[in-house]
């Protein structure tokens, strides 16, 4: 019918007309002219399939290009032959259906059509949810690019569900999309669980576009895994469209700080906060809301006992500062062998139970529960110890240990006569690789010829002190950061081995945790957690102090010179007044890449946290997820860094 035509094509020429308003293209876009390669990249047919209407977004050729609005709406008259057609297709199409598929080419899990534009232009029009399509899939070369890399994930998936609607956008997704099923990426998912994701994502859909989702900057896939991440046990198919929409809206700030461009806002020096020179006093002024009658009563999170972890170790030490400096006005309690999701849910709840008012999560494989708790409690203040984890609800927390390492790599580079340095990490989260380049690059600017030999005690049959020790014979080693209360071995720090075989230890990083959360505790007794003007509420929000802050620092060894304590204040001094950066100017990977220039200004901090390059003077390779224990490939999920391909 003419009036279903001219109907579309008033919502075509609203869509044009918006499109230049806003400076974009108004009409298809055309594969075939922007992706140059589209003759030369490798083609699979996938055969006839239904797809979603909402990913096909453009034609193949520029033949039809300019007959159509960016949305698929016609802008032609109607008094064209086109409009002709299209007016008889629709007609046809409300007696019997569009019976023959379309054929067109999925790229990066999008779908651009060859034949059957018009059939698609109905069908939107028309608001149907999906088309039969023939398909062919167009493969992209591997790189590093992020996009190219969680498209290769989405491969995984789509060969063991045959889903096309799904789509992620951040590496791992996939994979933790399907544990939540009870499956995995390398075997054909069975009937049930399939037909649970396929029915479970329909109805989510349905109610996350009712609530407006189509506006946010995020792929409804990914809205799909946060609820998921939630709503762990929720059955959708149980539960009505209303209901459904109220915890879509009860996680709004979620979504909404998944989708923010801008990202994550680091914190990196504490704001408001008086110097300590006497903190009663400054206590004295506060609303006084907590005493010793009524304390701010705070909880802390372990996956493991403080005894036997040199992680939760030091977390403990910190948890006795707070006990210690605020007069009885704050209690901590501590809950240790959070080690699984059910564990963590209950220790959320006895926290909850407890009336604890702040909850420290230690650990970036608490923060799926973190989530749940913050949903579940909303009046608990809850922090997980991780950085670059994207989150409104739960705050998150980190030392910008980078600092450290760069001090420690130059004490290291004085001390080592062979030029030769070795340095364990554990695994590469966000953050660890800064840590190891920063420490490269102070060794390279005190000793030139220095090189830096990485293990990582992360992976699968390590033995770092057989390798670096024995097998290479290396003196000057950065071992582990932290003491555990039951080694008394000196090899952690930055320490050197005599010929005789005993260690001396030259420094080690301080995390100190106590500073670190004694200032966070303050901004809840002053009254400042909740200032967040400065913060839109749909961010997320991560606290990264160092040096300047008091919650980062290097301890050395007695028996060092002077001149090695003064060279120390010089390399503070110069980090603390920004004369020295380490991540500013010319930088090279151990790949041959050129990073940056000489004049290239410092990295940025989300560069800083996100890399995933080793400096030219290191040796050694970051391991990939298979290569490490099976403890923290889960944690590599959550927070690990992005790999490389090969």
């Amino acid at each position: 019918m003419k009036e279903d035509y001219l109907k579309a094509k008033k919502i075509g020429d609203r869509t044009v007309r918006k499109a230049l308003n806003e400076g974009r293209y108004p009409y298809l876009p055309s594969l075939s002219y922007a992706l140059e390669e589209f003759s030369k990249l490798p083609k699979i047919p996938l055969g006839i399939h239904e797809i979603p209407l909402s990913m096909i977004v453009g034609t193949v050729t520029d033949e039809r290009q300019n007959a159509f609005a960016s949305d698929f709406m016609p802008i032609l008259s109607v008094y064209t032959e086109f409009g002709t057609k299209w007016s008889n297709l629709i007609d046809s199409q409300q007696v019997e259906g569009i019976r023959d598929p379309i054929r067109c080419y999925e790229y990066m899990n999008r779908f651009y059509v060859l034949e059957g534009n018009k059939r698609v232009s109905v069908m939107k029009y028309s608001g149907a949810y999906s088309i039969t399509a023939d398909i062919e899939r167009i493969m992209p070369h591997r790189s590093d690019e992020k996009e190219v890399q969680v498209y290769y994930e989405f491969l995984d998936f789509y060969k063991v569900t045959g889903l096309f609607e799904i789509v992620c956008t951040e590496p791992g997704s996939y994979q933790k999309l399907a544990a939540m099923y009870g499956m995995n990426l390398e075997q054909e998912w069975p009937d049930r669980p399939l037909e649970d994701i396929r029915s479970d994502f329909r109805y989510f859909l349905k109610s996350y576009m009712n609530k407006g989702g189509d506006k946010l900057h995020i792929t409804p896939g990914e809205a799909f895994l946060t609820f998921r991440t939630i709503y762990r046990d929720t059955k959708l198919v149980e539960e009505s469209e209303s209901s459904i929409g109220q915890k879509i809206g009860n996680i709004w700030n979620e979504l909404l700080s998944a989708a923010n461009a801008n990202g994550i806002v680091l914190l990196e020096t504490p704001e408001a906060v008086e110097k300590r020179n006497s903190i009663f006093q400054g206590l004295l002024s506060m609303t006084p809301t907590y005493s010793k009658e009524k304390p701010l009563r705070v909880a802390f999170l372990y996956s493991k006992e403080a005894e036997t972890s040199r992680w939760i170790y030091g977390h403990e030490l910190g948890r006795n500062e707070i006990n210690e400096r605020f007069g009885g006005i704050v209690e901590t309690i501590a809950f240790e062998d959070c080690n699984s999701p059910e564990k963590i849910d209950k220790a959320f709840a006895a926290a909850a139970a407890d009336n604890d008012e702040v909850v420290f999560a230690t650990s970036p494989d608490m923060m799926d529960a973190a989530l749940r708790a913050a949903i579940r409690y909303p009046d608990m203040k809850i922090l997980d110890c991780s950085i670059n984890l994207v989150s409104s609800a739960v705050r998150t927390y980190y030392p910008k240990m980078y600092e450290a390492k760069f001090i420690m790599g130059a004490l290291a580079a004085a001390y080592a006569d062979d030029h030769r340095i070795g340095y364990v990490a554990d695994y590469p989260l966000n953050g660890t690789i800064a840590g190891v380049n920063a420490f490269a690059i102070g060794a390279g600017l005190v000793d030139p010829a220095a090189k830096i030999y990485l293990t990582w005690s992360g992976k699968k049959n390590a033995d770092w002190e057989r390798e670096l020790e024995k097998d290479l014979g290396i003196r000057v080693i950065s071992g582990p950061d932290m003491i555990r209360p039951d080694d008394l071995s000196r090899r952690y720090g930055v320490y050197s081995l005599h010929e005789d075989g005993s260690v001396k230890r030259l420094a080690a990083p301080i995390w100190n945790w106590g500073n670190f959360y004694c200032q966070i505790i303050e901004k809840v007794l002053d009254g400042s957690w909740d200032d967040r003007d400065r913060v839109s509420r749909a961010r997320a929000v991560n606290y990264w102090f160092g040096i300047a802050s008091g919650s980062v620092d290097v301890i050395l060894s007695d028996e060092l010179s002077y001149y090695s304590e003064k060279m120390v204040g010089l390399f503070k001094s110069g980090l603390l007044s920004g004369g020295l950066r380490p991540f500013g100017g010319e930088l090279h990977s151990n790949k041959g890449e050129k990073i940056a220039d000489s004049e290239h200004p410092e990295l940025t901090n989300e560069e800083i946290i996100e890399m995933n390059w080793l400096n030219d003077n290191v040796v050694g390779e970051i391991p990939t997820r298979d290569e490490l224990i099976e403890s923290v490939q889960m944690t590599m999920t959550k927070s690990g860094i992005q790999e490389k391909m090969g």
